[in-house]
């Protein structure tokens, strides 16, 4: 016995001074991982169902916690106020979405009352938003337009009578389409909230699976400089494309790329046509509601509320433009009636969406990225915590069940949850409040709107992409701070404005990512040095009186190495210690050569044959090892493990050793993995070090070592 645990103590390595050790972790299979999963969620307990019903209904952990001498003040006056600017903009960006006002307050009703069940957010205000109006808006138009329908004839329509489009091209398609899907029952007006509807409960239901599936990831792909670009040039075409209700022109909206060149093409060539009385009446709008937005910028910090300056315009416009009959005595442009109550629910047409499934994608994910973005940010700022999953699962549900109320795509809106934030909202109850006020005009005050000129809401619309439009102050600085950052805001704003929405998005997010490749395919690499009476290292570029190591080159490589640049690598690497192995292996053999060719011509011309010198000697290197800093590469691949060897392997052909520092354990199992330290790992605590300092005393104690040894 005394024998065996004899052997046993010798076969025991001792770790070399300063190495760790890792922790033996037992890893389980994929099998049996997803065994374990699926145990986990099939199982079925009383407490799980709780939790699972609580978790999808938040209302009910905090509605009954609700303390009502301290909440009920701040929430009744946040959700009064967005309330009444929740109004107009509601009327107004319908003319956005190509839909008729009604769908736009029935959108806004169901959007906060879905949200104050299922959200998690206290601040955040879920409704109609002006970029979710413009995308619903580009999809109906284009899909109204090959159904054959005028899209410059703004009447309403109740049947296909004079609803057709004259041009043969789209005359069998837009009869085989609506025979099929409304069985010649439903016009233009029709029409068009059936697309949306049907692209609404597809975006829902986009959304509902990247919750179901944890796809949230994809909301990474979306930097803030692109989401910035990309709503400021959208902001642009939202302008572009009310420019011609502020004239009152009746041009249809162009289908198709470059809405906005094409758009103020047909406006100067129709510039000749201007309703004087539109285009007054939009100087005066814009001006007052300029002055407004200013005057509460400016005593913002004074004002215990927002002004309503929008509900006074729209108000005060209706109001004159009833009385002095605009619309009868100069042609004036006006919303017309607006029904009350509601219209009976109607499911969504299935047989729509194969035409409008890729279109709900884009909208899908700009929607549930600007809600949990905004969501994250306001909780943050009020000292809370929200569930991003839960986020994208509630307005997931804010799209696939008002979809069958006829409503269109809604997401959060910044400028309505600034306002509850800065008014006093302390929970979602201000939701309930806002849509009170909606149905309050759906059910009573909805009929008065008849008179209010479309000029107005297009006034309240442009006025309301101030914000957006002054991003445009922000490049230069953006371009100091990273012009990578700025390349991509320019990008993806010219991108959405001068092509389309959609594309500019997909532009904006293909550009980001190629950003993200090239730094990473040509990132900083520099040679390291001792900063004095130290044991740490810095980058000789980057700070002085640093101290070479003799006979040591350190080089850092700053970023992860992978195929894409192993070239860079290498040529980094080379020209930081000044010596490529196989151009010094070359120039060796050629001087080997040359030294043996003057040896024997020295040997045939002298007769004594006493003394023979070799001139040509291949001259010493300034150093002995190179030391890679490895901190900065997160991962390795194959192709970076492959270069590994190859350096390791050239390198000792001409007497300088590879060793490497720093590395992070995911770093060193690939290169377990791919046997860079030789069989069983004979060489990890000879190849790899944990500190650079670490390693610089090993290449010099080994060297010194290796002096002595052959001195002897």
């Amino acid at each position: 016995m005394g024998s065996s645990s004899a052997e046993d103590m010798e076969d025991v390595k001792p770790l070399p001074m300063g190495s760790l050790e890792r922790k033996a972790r037992k890893r389980k299979g994929a099998l049996e991982t997803l065994k374990s999963k699926l145990r986990n969620q099939l199982s079925c307990s009383v407490p799980k169902v709780k939790r699972m019903l609580t978790g999808f209904f938040p209302v009910v952990v905090w509605l009954p916690k609700y303390k009502i001498n301290e909440y009920v003040w701040g929430d009744l006056m946040s959700g009064l106020i967005v309330g009444i600017i929740l109004v107009p903009q509601a009327i107004a960006y319908c003319l956005l979405a190509g839909l008729e006002p009604i769908y736009g307050l029935y959108t806004s009703f169901f959007g906060n009352i879905i949200y104050f069940i299922l959200g998690t957010s206290r601040h955040v205000s879920v409704g109609i938003f002006s970029l979710m109006s413009l995308m619903v808006g580009q999809v109906v138009d284009r899909e109204v337009y090959l159904a054959g329908f005028d899209l410059g004839d703004e009447s309403k329509q109740s049947s296909l009578d004079g609803g057709w489009n004259a041009s043969e091209d789209y005359s069998n398609t837009a009869l085989n389409l609506t025979i099929k899907a409304f069985n010649m029952e439903c016009g233009k007006e029709c029409y068009a909230i059936s697309i949306a509807t049907a692209l609404t409960f597809l975006a829902g239901i986009y959304q509902v699976m990247m919750a179901v599936f944890r796809l949230g990831f994809v909301s990474i792909y979306l930097s803030a400089p692109m989401l910035d670009g990309f709503a400021t040039g959208a902001s642009c075409t939202i302008l572009t494309v009310q420019a011609k209700y502020l004239l009152g022109l009746k041009i249809p909206r162009h289908q198709g790329y470059g809405t906005v060149v094409v758009t103020w093409i047909n406006i100067f060539k129709n510039i000749h046509k201007t309703n004087f009385c539109d285009m007054i009446t939009s100087a005066i709008c814009i001006a007052v509601l300029v002055a407004g937005k200013e005057l509460q910028d400016r005593y913002k910090n004074r004002l215990k509320m927002p002004l309503p300056t929008e509900l006074v315009v729209v108000g005060l416009a209706t109001v004159v433009s009833h009385f002095a009959d605009l619309n009868g005595q100069y042609s004036s442009s006006i919303s017309g009636a607006i029904p009350t109550g509601f219209i009976p629910p109607q499911v969504p047409k299935f047989d729509l969406m194969p035409r409008i499934a890729l279109d709900a994608i884009p909208l899908a994910v700009i929607s549930f990225a600007f809600t949990v973005s905004l969501s994250e940010m306001f909780a943050k700022k009020n000292g809370y915590t929200v569930k991003p999953n839960q986020e994208m699962l509630a307005i997931g549900f804010c799209n696939i069940i008002p979809s069958f109320f006829h409503c269109f795509t809604t997401s959060a809106a910044l400028a309505k949850t600034m306002v509850k934030d800065s008014t006093g909202c302390q929970t979602q109850v201000s939701s309930v409040v806002s849509a009170l006020v909606v149905l309050l005009v759906l059910l009573f005050l909805a009929p008065f709107f008849y008179s209010l000129q479309k000029c107005v809401l297009a006034c309240i619309i442009i006025v309301s992409l101030r914000g957006a439009l002054r991003k445009f102050r922000d490049v230069p600085t953006l371009w100091r701070l990273s012009k990578i950052d700025a390349a991509v805001w320019i990008v993806t704003m010219f991108s959405a404005a001068l092509i389309s929405v959609e594309i500019g998005l997909v532009i904006g997010v293909v550009v980001s990512m190629i950003c993200v490749v090239v730094q990473t395919q040509f990132p900083k690499a520099s040679l390291l040095g001792q900063i004095e009476n130290t044991n740490h290292y810095e980058d000789m570029d980057d700070y002085s009186h640093l101290v070479s190591v003799p006979k040591i080159k350190i080089f850092r490589f700053q970023a992860p190495l992978y195929y894409a640049n192993k070239e860079f690598f290498l040529k980094s690497l080379y020209k930081a210690v000044g010596l490529e192995p196989f151009l010094e292996k070359t120039r060796r053999k050629k001087m080997e050569k040359k030294a043996k060719e003057r040896a024997a011509k020295k040997t045939m011309g002298d007769n004594d044959n006493g003394d023979v010198s070799i001139g040509l000697i291949a001259p010493e290197l300034d150093f002995h090892t190179i030391i890679l800093d490895c901190s900065s590469m997160s991962f390795i691949d194959t192709t970076g493990i492959t270069t590994f060897k190859g350096l390791l392997k050239d390198y000792k052909e001409i007497s300088v050793s590879i060793i490497l520092a720093c590395c992070n354990t995911n770093v060193i199992d690939s290169l377990r993995k791919g046997s860079f330290f030789g069989p069983d790992d004979k060489e990890i605590y000879t190849l790899s070090f944990h500190t650079i300092q670490s390693a610089v005393s090993f290449a010099t104690d080994a060297t010194a070592a290796s002096v002595n040894s052959s001195s002897v």
